[in-house]
């Protein structure tokens, strides 16, 4: 892995647990939401090769899992 693939994992990273940090007012659905879509970014990202429709496939993707999973454990 180059240094450029390297930081620029780095700062989707940082970006994720900065916008995580404002999730404390949300709903536990809307923070399983937001929590699918960064891990999501981050494998789109990783799988792709840094391609940035695979970084936003990968959060769509994942966002619509961690809402599918929240729902799931509020039946529960």
């Amino acid at each position: 892995m180059n240094t450029l693939q390297r930081n620029s994992i780095s700062a989707v990273a940082l970006a994720m647990l900065l916008t995580l940090g404002g999730c404390a007012n949300m709903s536990e659905k809307n923070q399983d939401t937001a929590l699918g879509a960064g891990a999501g970014g981050i494998a789109g990202f990783a799988l792709t090769g840094g391609s940035a429709l695979g970084t936003v496939g990968g959060a769509a993707v994942g966002g619509l899992i961690g809402r599918a999973i929240g729902d799931e454990m509020d039946d529960n």
